[in-house]
């Protein structure tokens, strides 16, 4: 029996690994076959694919419960470490796991596929509770002592935390050299803030990269699916639904068709491939945020106001371009050749955040932690990205405020 569960680890763990490089569409005997085992084997310990999936998602969640438990036993302990300091252990911890199950992480990110069981369905859809309470407990603690600003809606600081942290387990922050730092810094960026000197909102409003941001924030959104009757343009607004809700790689033609209301031969008398109607559903959205951005970083403004307007900017991508937005982070784990080839690609814009972070820090408007320059460029573009559950919860001028007060200003009491 124990060698029967040991096996049966083992083969969760090649599951694992497969599901995190290829995506769901990994099938049975791939995974029979990594594993060392006959297909016939693998259905001694597992019943079918989706059984496998579900256990990786159970083992994510009994994981987090049990980082939520220990911060929660050391808060009744009367922790004695500083506020701060349990606050950075817990995020750590949370992206940690978010990483080693990683799979699992990026198998939620989508909604179960057409047909799944009630049982998938139920811990694909399961909020993270626990981990959540154990770090509003937690800042609720650190403000009590001191540590952070009485005037924060601690609820909204913890979500971002939990978010930001579990983030790391979708995109590729964890790879590379120094990674293990990338979890401290982004919660130490949202604890400290960015600014040298916290900026007052009025003079955010007036900055120039601010308008520049505005007037490319008036055309986000529009698409050109407003010709009625045309079946093209019914095939680009059903699968630009479909990839975001479901996935680019696992979401097929005969998806795409059967959600339109036509025949799969309709829909390729229309289309050459899926990879071209997805480079036609992001082709407007990739020129819009790339106007966005070339705008913001031209205009004549600080650093500190650039940041401010493409976190502002970047909400309204959230709001209005929710779909296409979806389909470009899932992009980012992907090669070239699946992604949706977006000129403004995460390079090019991993670049101009560099740069900004690098004027900043030269003429004192910007302070952050010690680090390599690739480091707090991606810390930072990850945080100027406000989570799109906040967004759509909140609306857009909350999302922001609250990006203000953390990523700029800092959540914790400035000495």
């Amino acid at each position: 029996m124990r060698v029967d569960g040991a096996r049966k680890a083992e083969i969760l763990d090649t599951a694992a690994t497969l599901f995190a490089s290829r995506g769901v569409r990994t099938s049975l005997q791939e995974i029979a076959d990594a594993s060392g085992i006959l297909p016939g084997s693998l259905y001694h310990h597992f019943e079918s694919k989706e059984a496998i999936i579900i256990e990786l998602i159970e083992r994510y969640d009994a994981d987090l419960d049990q980082i939520a438990k220990r911060a929660l036993d050391e808060l009744n302990r009367s922790d004695a470490r500083p506020g701060g300091e349990r606050i950075v252990a817990l995020a750590t911890a949370i992206a940690t796991c978010a990483v080693r199950h990683r799979a699992a992480v990026l198998l939620t990110f989508y909604e179960p596929p057409a047909g799944a069981s009630e049982d998938l369905v139920r811990v694909a859809q399961r909020t993270p509770t626990e981990i959540e309470r154990a770090m509003l407990e937690t800042l609720q603690a650190t403000q009590s002592d001191g540590y952070l600003r009485p005037d924060l809606d601690l609820r909204l600081v913890a979500d971002r935390i939990c978010q930001g942290m579990v983030h790391i387990g979708i995109g590729v922050s964890h790879q590379g050299p120094g990674a293990e730092q990338v979890p401290a810094l982004r919660c130490s960026i949202l604890l400290n803030g960015l600014a040298t000197h916290p900026p007052a909102d009025t003079a955010l409003r007036d900055s120039q990269a601010l308008r520049a941001a505005d007037i490319v924030i008036e055309s986000l959104g529009d698409r050109d699916d407003s010709a009625e009757g045309d079946k093209a343009t019914l095939i680009r607004s059903v699968a630009r639904a479909e990839f975001a809700r479901r996935g680019y790689e696992t979401t097929t033609i005969r998806d795409v068709a059967a959600a339109a209301g036509l025949s799969t031969g309709a829909v390729y008398r229309l289309i050459d491939s899926k990879i071209e109607l997805l480079r036609a559903i992001m082709r407007s959205y990739s020129a819009t945020v790339t106007e966005g951005w070339e705008r913001v970083v031209s205009s004549n403004a600080t650093s500190l106001e650039k940041l401010d307007a493409l976190m502002w900017f970047n909400i309204n991508v959230l709001d209005r371009c929710h779909e296409e937005y979806r389909i470009q982070v899932a992009s980012l784990p992907q090669s070239p050749l699946t992604g949706p080839n977006l000129p403004m690609s995460f390079p090019a814009q991993l670049r101009r955040i560099r740069t900004l972070l690098t004027d900043g820090l030269r003429k004192g408007e910007l302070r952050i932690e010690k680090s390599s320059a690739d480091l707090r460029a991606r810390s930072v573009f990850a945080l100027i990205w406000t989570p799109e559950n906040i967004v759509h919860d909140e609306g857009t001028r909350a999302a922001h405020a609250l990006a203000r007060e953390t990523v700029l200003r800092g959540a914790a009491q400035r000495s």
